[in-house]
């Protein structure tokens, strides 16, 4: 019998509480959550029923106590101490937002998350800059991280987005930092269908994402601390699907990496997931309504079609700039074949395929269980392909 790990399967036999707090887990080197409370979380929840709202009103109390503890740390002047706390409370509510049906009860959460995550970043972080990317008759809210050198040349500059569950904030901290101390700039960004934009602006998800990356590509270019020529896409998770596609259809970027290749063909997987979520609730990492709620779709056949076109089938053979690849061994969400299927089939003549163990760590969905080794080898192969510029 397979020995359950208990840092990365808090709840055995509910991979999809177990996974979220996973990923809640995986932003403790980034001082954004606290491991003592979220262990805390994890055997009070364990005492409860464990019903779907326990999952809801546990996370928001910690949040709760967060937040207030911010706002008293703020008003004795001890700013970045507040900022520490607000940080946690965006991903503790965050996390507890996440299996709630769309609705007015999601959208508060979301609001008060968005909050917390935005004093957190304003205190602990004072030189990220929030922005809004002019998009169709809206705009996309998104995270710029400066290099961080002594010079203000124009520096290398990564694009990154996310997956259907992460927010740019998680990516500012554990990307945008990173990247930051290479001299490299980052624009974390809440792309349609990902976090703040689906949440808050009701943005749904499209497959042509080269679309928004251009609205993107086209601010960044404007900026005097940019240099136009280095700007290299990244997407995880579901991301990685993103970057695929940007990557094939744009071919203003110097290199592309997804950190957690997509779904070769998303149609056969969703089909899976949404028979699966029929008998078992607990099973699959992707709540029941997730998938559906992301793309817009109005029932599950209607997502179902439209998954058909989020599949990286559609873009591996079109990509031409320097490519990498990195997934985990233990993949439980996007199986490693698709990894492998991926890498096959791109033609670049410049393309590389890393594989995590689990002998190494990172070997999780997305890296979550080691975020720093997934997101340090994607720098190190960036820097490799464009330069070590700190």
């Amino acid at each position: 019998m397979e020995k359950i790990n208990n840092w990365t399967d808090a709840f055995p036999g509910n991979f999809q509480w177990s996974n979220a707090t996973l990923v809640c887990k995986g932003m403790a080197p980034y001082g954004a959550v606290s491991l003592n409370e979220i262990d805390t979380i994890i055997n009070t929840l364990k005492s409860t029923n464990m019903a779907p709202l326990d999952w809801v009103n546990v996370w928001k109390s910690f949040a709760q106590k967060n937040i207030n503890n911010a706002e008293e740390y703020f008003k004795n002047n001890h700013q970045k101490t507040a900022g520490l706390h607000y940080l946690r409370a965006g991903n503790y509510m965050y996390t507890g937002e996440r299996f709630i049906q769309p609705g007015p009860e999601k959208l508060e959460i979301s609001r008060i998350a968005f909050d917390a995550y935005h004093k957190g970043f304003e205190l602990s972080h004072p030189d990220i800059e929030y922005i809004k990317i002019p998009y169709e008759e809206t705009y996309l809210p998104g995270l710029f991280i400066p290099a961080n050198k002594k010079e203000k040349s124009p520096s290398p500059t990564v694009l990154i987005f996310n997956g259907m569950d992460n927010c740019k904030e998680m990516s500012a901290l554990f990307a945008g930092l990173e990247f930051a101390k290479r001299g490299f700039n980052t624009l974390a960004l809440d792309g349609p269908g990902q976090g703040e934009s689906l949440r808050l602006l009701n943005i749904k998800a499209r497959y042509d994402y080269e679309v928004p990356a251009s609205c993107a590509y086209e601010y960044l270019v404007t900026r005097d601390d940019v240099d136009n020529k280095k700007i290299a896409i990244i997407g995880y998770s579901f991301g990685g699907y993103y970057a695929s596609r940007i990557a094939a259809n744009d071919n203003r970027y110097c290199a592309g990496i997804a950190l957690t290749s997509g779904h070769w063909d998303l149609y056969e997987f969703q089909k899976n997931i949404f028979d699966k979520l029929k008998s078992s609730s607990k099973s699959t990492a992707q709540s029941n309504f997730q998938f559906q709620w992301v793309v817009g779709a109005d029932s599950i056949d209607e997502a179902l079609e439209a998954s058909k076109a989020f599949s990286v089938k559609n873009n591996a053979s079109k990509i031409k700039i320097p490519f990498l690849i990195t997934h985990g061994e233990n993949d439980r969400i996007v199986p490693v074949k698709n990894a492998y299927k991926f890498y096959e089939n791109l033609t670049t003549s410049e393309k590389e395929l890393r594989i995590f163990t689990r002998e190494e760590g990172a070997t999780e969905h997305a890296h979550v269980d080691d975020r720093q080794l997934g997101i340090n080898y994607a720098a190190d192969w960036l820097e490799k392909i464009i330069g070590v510029i700190y």
